[in-house]
């Protein structure tokens, strides 16, 4: 019975959302004829009238609205047939005025459902090449549990600079986490060229530095082609790549430039590892000895959160930063996919819902004893 009242009120609230709005619009014009018609002559009130239809254009398309514009422009003329005036040169030029106005009204709203499919196209299409470029990580890999999050800072776009990916490997998983400089197509076409070398280095070199080296090998290459000549040398890919072992508690990671991650132990406690970063990929590290490995402890129930530095540099409208290690605090305790939801919440909450940049976001658990059962699956990340 209860899933039955939800359909109905399903049903029942599209019909008050598309038709209320326009029930009040032709209601002003009731009441604004009446009180027009029952005033003194020289009060005037067939001017509102055009309140009506500007009043359905916020709500309603073009149709509807030049329905309750012709209404209008009918209640303009009866107030001038009740006063005997509407042959009058003054009436004539108001009725003229509302069914101009009533037609540009109408043309708005012909105007702005257009860009609003367009729109939807566009997303459309953002949301498809998302999906393609950052795959969605799966929910287990190995003895992990992960989760991920992508905010763009752009109302229309869905895709940027900011990356991340996984892949499993016969002994554990491999984690990539990045942020490119710059934005537009330059950033999303350098974002992909990393990923794609990420997913197939990531099962070719037995360690870290080697695997670093060997992206830096690929931006470098992708840089050399598609720079700019006004921006070169200053394009650049930080980066964080990580292994993670199914039988060793313990993270190794190497720091290309980014920033270090937060590791959430019991007790609300929020640690920062001290990372020894390279430089970023794409300003010339090809020595695989020139990337330190750095080894963190992580034992079962630990969660190590990888963030872009889109996360720290949010801002509120006054101009703080958001308190990220301050305010994760609170839910060390929770599963990856439940952590990342109370950090959107909150950071939308701090930023006013309106981000400086965009937003990458991953969260891996190692899940406790006797809950890693399926240490095997997926052997790579991939495609929903």
């Amino acid at each position: 019975m209860g899933s039955w009242q939800g359909r109905s009120a399903d049903r029942a609230w599209p019909w008050q959302s598309g038709h209320v709005p326009m029930l009040i619009a032709v209601a002003l014009i009731v009441l604004i004829t009446v009180f027009d018609v029952v005033t003194p002559a020289d009060i005037v009130l067939g001017p509102l009238l055009v309140i009506a239809p500007a009043i359905t254009a916020w709500y309603e398309g073009p149709w509807t609205t030049g329905c309750v514009g012709a209404v209008a422009v009918a209640a303009q003329a009866f107030i001038g047939w009740h006063s005997g005036l509407l042959s009058s040169r003054n009436v004539i030029v108001q009725l003229i005025a509302l069914a101009l106005l009533s037609l540009l009204i109408v043309a708005l709203c012909l105007v702005r459902d257009r860009r609003r499919r367009e729109l939807a196209r566009v997303r459309t299409v953002a949301e498809a090449a998302q999906r393609v470029l950052l795959w969605p990580l799966p929910d287990r890999l190995g003895p992990l549990q992960l989760a991920c999050l992508y905010l763009a800072a752009e109302d229309e776009a869905s895709i940027g600079g900011d990356l991340y990916a996984a892949a499993r490997t016969d002994s554990g998983a491999r984690v990539l986490i990045g942020d490119v400089r710059g934005k537009g197509l330059p950033a999303v076409g350098e974002a992909a060229l990393l990923l794609g070398a990420f997913r197939e280095a990531a099962h070719h070199h037995t360690a870290l530095p080697a695997l670093a080296a060997s992206l830096e090998r690929s931006v470098t290459r992708y840089l050399a082609d598609f720079e700019p000549a006004e921006e070169a040398g200053e394009r650049f890919v930080t980066a964080l790549l990580l292994e993670i072992p199914d039988d060793d508690p313990v993270i190794r990671m190497t720091s290309c430039g980014h920033v270090a991650p937060l590791l959430l132990g019991p007790d609300h406690r929020v640690t920062v590892p001290d990372l020894s970063p390279a430089p970023p990929l794409g300003i010339g590290l090809t020595d695989p000895r020139g990337s330190a490995v750095d080894v963190l402890p992580f034992a079962s129930g630990q969660t190590l959160l990888l963030y872009t530095d889109g996360v720290v540099e949010a801002r509120d409208h006054h101009g703080v930063f958001y308190p990220f290690a301050e305010r994760t605090a609170r839910w060390t305790g929770c599963p990856p996919g439940a952590l990342l939801d109370h950090v959107q919440r909150d950071l939308l909450a701090h930023t006013g819902g309106r981000l400086g940049d965009d937003v990458a976001l991953v969260a891996i658990r190692r899940a406790p004893a006797g809950h890693d059962g399926h240490r095997t699956a997926h052997r790579g990340d991939g495609p929903p």
